[in-house]
């Protein structure tokens, strides 16, 4: 337990699960509106029971073991995705691996196994769209149909939408790869942020007069090539930066790296681990004829991002101490 969350595995003993919890079940990649519809109906439910509310869910991502081989971006990882339910409130995370056991057991005996008999709950509450259990037979009607046999609480959560469009992991994945950062932070109810340590790169940037923070980020992520304004943290302190991801088309067109360059900021960060929060999109990578031209580019980008930083002066993640 660590500042009040919870993080319950296959491994925890019966002993330390707190009997009788509510909790909301879902895979939560990226903790968006829509997840948070449903955190908030499992917090209130709790709170009505006078009872813990627990995020239950799963990893790996179930997409990822029954497609092994196919590149998914994941908007969260684990650890991403426990800090952002740390920062909701809820009192911890209930954390089922998915494997080949798991997915081979049937809805009926995960709710009488796990949820009643392992977990014990008082109450869940699940997104309209959530199915679970062996060929996904396991549905929010199946819960709410079962409800009052098993005596718990079920609430179901309808879809969230933004002007008419529907809130969906992959409606932002989609917003991401085009750049299009105010869709993905509006679906998300927050900046979309990474986390990476920070590694040793080939110094050019420091050369150029902009040094920056290089960060390698997961192979499948599907941010689209360009340059960010940013918002990084390191502990509790924030530093506003813009950033360049992509492969350098000036140079040396190399493997993607993500190049944060910190405004004001004098220090050394090797092997710091900072926060990126995405905060907006300023342009494409580009190849430029020379360096001055490209160190020009840099000077308007580092301007731009200053504005657009300074328009959200609170924009960071809400994200909780999962220790």
């Amino acid at each position: 337990m660590t500042s009040g969350f919870t993080i319950i595995r296959d491994s925890t003993p019966a002993s330390a699960i707190p009997r009788g919890a509510v909790v909301a079940m879902g895979n939560f990649d990226g903790v968006h509106l829509g997840h948070r519809a449903v955190i908030a109906a499992a917090l209130q439910m709790g709170r009505a029971h006078g009872r813990p509310a627990l995020a239950l869910t799963f990893e790996p991502h179930p997409r990822l073991f029954f497609s092994p081989n196919s590149p998914q971006f994941r908007l969260t990882d684990e650890a991403a995705k426990l800090r952002l339910l740390a920062g909701t409130g809820l009192a911890g995370a209930v954390v089922m691996t998915f494997d080949k056991a798991r997915a081979g057991t049937t809805a009926q005996d995960f709710i009488h196994h796990e949820l009643i008999g392992r977990l014990g709950i008082s109450g869940i509450a699940v997104g309209y769209d959530f199915h679970f259990g062996k060929g996904r037979v396991g549905s929010p009607s199946l819960l709410v149909n079962e409800a009052p046999r098993l005596g718990i609480d079920v609430d179901v959560q309808p879809h969230v939408d933004i002007e008419e469009r529907p809130v969906s992991s992959s409606a932002i994945r989609m917003a991401l790869a085009e750049g299009q950062i105010e869709d993905a932070t509006a679906m998300l109810g927050g900046p979309w942020f990474v986390t990476g340590e920070v590694i040793h790169g080939d110094k050019r940037g420091r050369d150029l007069g902009f040094p920056t923070a290089n960060m390698r980020l997961d192979r499948n992520c599907g941010l689209k090539h360009g340059i960010y304004a940013v918002r990084v943290g390191r502990g509790e302190k924030r530093y506003d930066g813009v950033a360049s991801f992509g492969r350098r088309p000036t140079f040396d067109n190399g493997a993607t790296l993500l190049e944060v360059f910190l405004f004001d900021f004098s220090g050394d960060l090797y092997g710091a681990t900072l926060d990126t929060a995405f905060i907006g999109f300023i342009r494409e990578e580009l190849k430029f004829d020379s360096v001055d031209a490209l160190v020009a580019q840099m000077n308007d980008d580092s301007a731009r991002a200053r504005a657009i930083l300074a328009a959200a002066p609170d924009a960071f993640p809400k994200l909780g101490d999962i220790g």
